[in-house]
């Protein structure tokens, strides 16, 4: 038997399995057998995946670079309804808002400018500048990725487009006529591109990683922070003015400060917390030392006992939700602490109905009017309903 030669005349050496003693072709063809049903077998596994090795390999070590937030752009239809007719124009439609008529144009205020579209942040109140454009100018973007360049030959004139990069809205123009001493560079922008966020809302608007650039600047809704190794609780249980001047003068106090916490309402004043408007409590912000006044001792030895905790959105002659007795926590071992403690007095029958008092979560701390502030320092005499119960 004579296998076909490879072309131009070669050929292999020839094979003659007739020649061969019985057993020995016998052997041959099952060799040649179980060669061929091995190489089919190999291919069969490595084009079918549920024949692959189920091994554990290694996990690859991590990164860590972290996925930044992607801002979207809403679709058309949704950007005619959200969108002002002329924030629409401007930045769907590349259009130019009239000079000096513009929200930002003479803004002063801290803060930091993102895109009226997609919410990426674009530009920072400390790289604004008074240009006399009549526009609001800006020496740089806050974020240089997030803002991109185009070449604009429209009206005649070559320019430098500035865009969104993930909103792709059309922001304005980059010129070379901006201050020499900060790069030479005028960001000349559109207030209808732009939605400005306060430096002081920057972390209730998502955009608190961008604080730091106002170190001065208190956030709104950041929870509080105390000296170094000290702690922090909210409490209420009725008149702040009574709650502070009792707190104050618990050994391991470091500060306190009266204010408005618990309810729905942004930025509450007395008069909205009044009649239980706001949802908002009348409570202590207590600042201490956990080395000199355990929590446990704070709530058990002077909170339980500086005020009724039985009854329900009530003390004395005051009456509302205002007036509820709270425990607002930070932390999980201030909620275990308050449970435990709350069940130790509920269970010692000092109090002779079911304490009431509410234990929940904090949230968002409002510093109260200056004239609440150390209101009996300030008003020796007045108005109180709070005194230290006996042990």
């Amino acid at each position: 038997m004579r296998l076909r030669g490879p072309p131009f005349g070669l050929q292999k050496p020839r094979l003659s399995v007739m020649r061969m003693p019985g057993m020995n072709r016998w052997l041959f063809a099952v060799a040649i057998f179980a060669l061929a049903f091995a190489l089919a077998m190999n291919a069969y596994a490595q084009s079918n995946p549920k024949t692959q090795s189920t091994e554990k390999k290694p996990p690859e070590k991590e990164s860590s670079y972290v996925k930044p937030v992607t801002f979207t752009k809403a679709p058309t239809d949704v950007l005619k309804k959200t969108l002002s007719a002329e924030q629409y124009r401007v930045t769907q439609e590349c259009g130019t808002e009239p000079p000096f008529q513009n929200a930002y144009w003479d803004n002063h205020a801290d803060g930091i400018y993102v895109d009226i579209v997609s919410g990426e942040p674009l530009f920072s109140s400390t790289d604004k500048f008074d240009s006399g454009s009549g526009w609001p100018s800006f020496t740089r973007p806050l974020e240089s990725p997030n803002v991109t360049e185009k070449k604009d030959v429209s009206h005649g004139m070559i320019r430098v487009e500035v865009r969104s990069k993930h909103g792709d809205s059309h922001l304005g123009h980059v010129f070379d006529d901006g201050p020499s001493d900060k790069g030479g560079l005028r960001y000349c922008i559109n207030s209808a591109s732009l939605r400005f966020i306060p430096a002081a809302k920057l972390t209730t608007a998502g955009y608190g990683q961008y604080a730091k650039l106002f170190p001065l600047v208190k956030q709104e809704g950041a929870l509080s922070q105390g000296p170094a190794g000290s702690e922090i609780v909210y409490l209420a249980g009725g008149c702040f003015w009574g709650m502070e001047e009792i707190i104050r003068g618990i050994p391991g106090v470091l500060e306190t400060e009266a204010g408005y916490t618990g309810g729905w309402l942004k930025n509450p004043t007395y008069d909205d917390t009044h009649d239980s408007k706001s949802g908002h409590a009348e409570s202590v912000k207590v600042v201490y030392d956990p080395k000199k006044l355990a929590f446990a001792d704070l709530l058990e030895k002077w909170f339980f006992r500086m005020h009724d905790p039985t009854t329900l959105n009530r003390q004395g002659n005051d009456v509302g939700t205002q007036y509820r007795s709270a425990i607002f926590f930070l932390t999980d071992d201030q909620k275990k602490i308050a449970e435990e403690v709350k069940a130790r007095v509920d269970k010692s029958g000092k109090w002779k109905k079911p304490i009431v008092t509410e234990i929940t979560a904090a949230s968002t701390w409002y510093k109260a009017e200056d004239y609440h502030q150390d209101y009996l320092q300030k008003n020796p005499g007045g108005y109180t309903c709070h005194w230290m119960r006996p042990e």
